[in-house]
């Protein structure tokens, strides 16, 4: 079936733009969103909206954490032949200037939250390592992503309070990722079940905004140690200045006791020349991503899970409330300030932080995959 895309040059394969090249059921195209204020009660807000054409799904989600409070609303629907069409229930996607500016919307009258904002590039899209990873013959992990930084505005409603929301005080980053990676309902395992294949996902994800800079670091590890991922760049502001390697990634994390939640982190970038820049980052608020997203804690609510032609939920869950364990086996979005030294001079700024340490790991002890600090 063609769609209106199919009149713009920009097709990849011989197929309509909307079959992509491989028929791995796990493709995804997929947009990311954070947002926060300057006071420190403001919201913080995270939106995610997926397309999955191999299982014919496309789902969003926003999340938000104020406080003790972490409200959801979720909506699945039948993909259509329009990959321009990014509605998906009460939640609109639109591309107002590509890698420019962008608007996320939901509609009121769906659970404690509602918004209309508008995201403006501050930094140039930067694009990221490719994410490649095999178990046994199967590919699992092998995926595109580019990271922007930016300024929100609109407004945001959380729970009958309305935020105006103005640029430059209110600010975050967003990323693009597409490829392939695990959604929709669990497979069968197969000889993968048998195999002796640690489940350890150790993951750092931090994009820091600076006065004329950001920093954006992706680090992800087995149980020893071993780099699956190791990556750490400053991307100018302007445009003009290429993105510069930081050097290899080291990082020493501070865990709340009897917990796997950051209390404190710090990164060293050391490059070949012996030359080492240290960022100190103290989460300030967290999001615990995970919970009622679609990211897998839940059996009836994945990524790209078929839900019928349309579903629309909403969740209002306490934080102080949410399971501890679970929490071991949920990426948690920090909002994060940071404090960067590069052996002369201090920088200061603010972002994200995402950190998951799911399964066992030696730098930090743990045997097990419920093993707390």
């Amino acid at each position: 079936m063609l769609s209106p895309m199919d009149d713009h040059p920009i097709h990849q394969v011989a197929e309509v733009i909307r079959h992509v090249q491989t028929s791995d059921r796990n493709f995804y195209d997929r947009y990311y969103f954070n947002c926060h204020g300057p006071e420190e009660d403001s919201p913080w807000l995270i939106f995610g909206l997926g397309v999955y054409p191999n299982l014919g799904v496309t789902d969003c989600f926003a999340v938000v954490r104020r406080g003790d409070d972490h409200i959801v609303v979720r909506a699945s629907r039948a993909l259509g032949a329009d990959r321009t069409d990014m509605r998906v229930g009460p939640f609109t996607l639109e591309v107002l200037d590509g890698l420019h500016r962008l608007r996320v919307a939901l509609e009121p009258g769906h659970g404690d939250l509602s918004f209309d904002l508008t995201f403006t590039a501050t930094s140039p899209a930067a694009l990221e390592p490719r994410h490649f990873q095999r178990q046994i013959e199967r590919v699992t992990f092998d995926t595109q992503r580019f990271v922007q930084t930016g300024d929100w505005s609109g407004e945001l409603t959380v729970d009958g309070r309305r935020f105006g929301v103005e640029p430059g005080p209110w600010r975050g980053n967003r990323d693009r990722s597409w490829g392939v990676r695990p959604v929709g309902e669990a497979e069968p395992p197969g000889r993968r079940a048998d195999a002796k294949i640690s489940g350890t996902f150790f993951w750092i994800y931090s994009v820091m905004r600076f006065a004329d800079f950001s920093v954006v670091v992706v680090v992800q590890e087995t149980e020893t140690g071993e780099r699956v991922m190791d990556d750490a760049r400053l991307i100018w502001d302007d445009p003009a200045h290429e993105p510069e390697w930081l050097g290899h990634v080291t990082h020493e994390i501070t865990f709340i006791p009897g917990t796997r939640e950051t209390a404190e982190a710090t990164l060293r970038f050391t490059r070949p020349s012996g030359k080492v820049v240290t960022v100190t980052c103290s989460p300030q608020l967290a999001n615990h991503l995970a919970f009622g997203t679609g990211y897998g804690l839940e059996p009836d609510w994945r990524h790209g899970m078929w839900q019928g032609e349309l579903k629309v939920e909403d969740l209002h869950l306490k934080v102080s409330e949410l399971d501890p364990t679970m929490k071991m086996f949920c990426v948690t979005d920090h909002f994060s300030r940071f404090v960067l030294f590069d052996g002369e001079n201090e920088s200061f700024g603010d972002g994200l932080f995402e950190f998951a340490a799911i399964g066992p790991h030696e730098q930090y002890g743990f045997a097990e995959y419920t093993d707390p600090a």
